[in-house]
């Protein structure tokens, strides 16, 4: 196999993982709270090819090898937690987060996750009909300031302050539910997506070392938390359509480059037979 088919080879499998990033940005550019994947690309191994004495001429400045590369790969991946827009809803339990930060879950499987989506709805305790849960439309947990699950009376209005303070109104009688833990990451780079639009801590990473709760940073520093409204997600349609063009004529380059060199390895071939 020559250099040209490897190099043609290596960037086509570097670009449909590049496509596969699109289309992943793009299906959920819908989804609350959702932030945008970016790829980063270095090239592969390369290698100076030395070349004929007849390029040794007298007076020659430049070397007389040059670079030959394998193409290029996709060698991180990473989240862009830039800001997405605020619409309002007027749901009492919708959520947005101002600023760096995430809400605090527990899945279903008794993992601590973290999220951005605020779509949270109230779910009644099934060993309780008196009280219940702030859950997210998945159905997992929201956590207050001590990682505990909050818990409310059911039937109750809530009212909750850019702080996260939940308040649970039933009639005449207001009660504290506790405040929201919001932790924003100090080291983004240590959380990696999950499904269901979350994220979790690394391999290894300890979560004291990733996030901090924001009311222990600086005023100016803090997130807040708007309520009767989520945030959208942070894809622009229109550039990821733009770059998907780019990237889907890069391929047919490389495709086309690949064809090439085989249909010349043919006629190679064919002539020495």
């Amino acid at each position: 196999m020559n250099n040209s088919m490897i190099s043609a080879m290596v960037s086509m499998s570097g670009i449909q993982q590049r496509l596969d990033l699109l289309s992943d940005n793009i299906a959920n550019m819908d989804n609350v709270g959702y932030k945008r994947k970016e790829a980063s690309f270095e090239d592969t191994l390369t290698r100076v090819q030395k070349q004929t004495s007849e390029m040794q001429l007298p007076g020659r400045a430049t070397p007389s090898g040059f670079n030959l590369g394998f193409g290029s790969r996709m060698s991180t991946i990473a989240t862009n937690f830039t800001q997405g827009s605020i619409k309002e809803t007027g749901n009492e339990t919708d959520l947005a987060i101002e600023g760096n930060a995430l809400f605090a879950v527990l899945t279903g499987d008794g993992v601590k996750a973290y999220t951005r989506a605020g779509d949270f709805h109230i779910q009644p305790d099934p060993q309780n009909p008196e009280s219940a849960y702030l859950v997210t439309k998945e159905g997992n947990y929201v956590l207050n300031a001590d990682g505990d699950r909050i818990t409310v009376p059911a039937g109750s209005k809530l009212q909750i302050s850019s702080e996260g303070i939940v308040l649970a109104a039933t009639g005449t009688e207001v009660v504290s539910a506790g405040r929201i833990q919001l932790l924003t990451p100090i080291r983004p780079h240590a959380l990696e997506q999950m499904d269901g639009n979350l994220y979790a801590l690394t391999f290894g990473a300890n979560e004291g070392d990733v996030l901090v709760d924001t009311a222990s940073l600086p005023q100016e520093q803090r997130a807040s938390l708007r309520q009767g409204a989520v945030e959208a997600s942070n894809v622009n349609l229109t550039d990821e359509m733009a770059e998907l063009m780019q990237v889907q004529r890069v391929y047919q380059l490389a495709a086309r480059a690949l064809t090439s060199s085989e249909t010349m390895m043919s006629l190679a071939n064919n002539l020495r037979g």
